[in-house]
């Protein structure tokens, strides 16, 4: 059995100038969050930002910096837990390298290779870095 419904439709509802600057507010707080992504997103190796590029699989990685530019430009080195870590580093500044977690610190000299070797033995992701420059060189994940 249906109620009985009187009148003539839904309550009319008022036009008011506060409903439309809602729905500008909302709109335009929406388009902001599809802005344009920050230069470090374009242009990987020059911030703390995560590195964005695919995982490697290799143990080793030998990595330049020249003019504040990493090259190759930062991804994943992929490890087993227990594998031997060698990563070799040319920079054209004076910096400090870190590999974070593993608590490694190196110094860079201009033009001079440096290699820091380890063993995987904790699991994770571990950024690795320069303090100087901020730059990441590339990410380390050990399983």
């Amino acid at each position: 059995m249906r109620p009985a419904f009187r009148g003539r439709g839904a309550p009319a509802v008022r036009d008011s100038g506060a409903v439309r600057v809602c729905c500008a507010v909302l709109a335009g707080v929406l388009a902001a969050g599809c802005g344009p992504l920050s230069p470090t997103h374009r242009d990987p190796g020059n911030s703390h930002e995560v590195a964005t590029g695919a995982p490697i699989g290799r143990a080793d990685a030998e990595i330049t910096i020249a003019g504040g530019r990493v090259r190759p430009p930062p991804g994943w080195l992929e490890v087993a837990k227990g594998r031997q870590v060698s990563i070799t580093v040319t920079s054209d500044v004076a910096d400090e390298l870190h590999v974070h977690g593993y608590d490694l610190v190196a110094e860079l000299r201009p033009g001079v290779p440096v290699t820091v070797r380890f063993t995987a033995d904790l699991t994770g992701v571990f950024q690795v870095e320069t303090h100087g420059g901020k730059l990441v060189l590339t990410q380390l994940a050990v399983r």
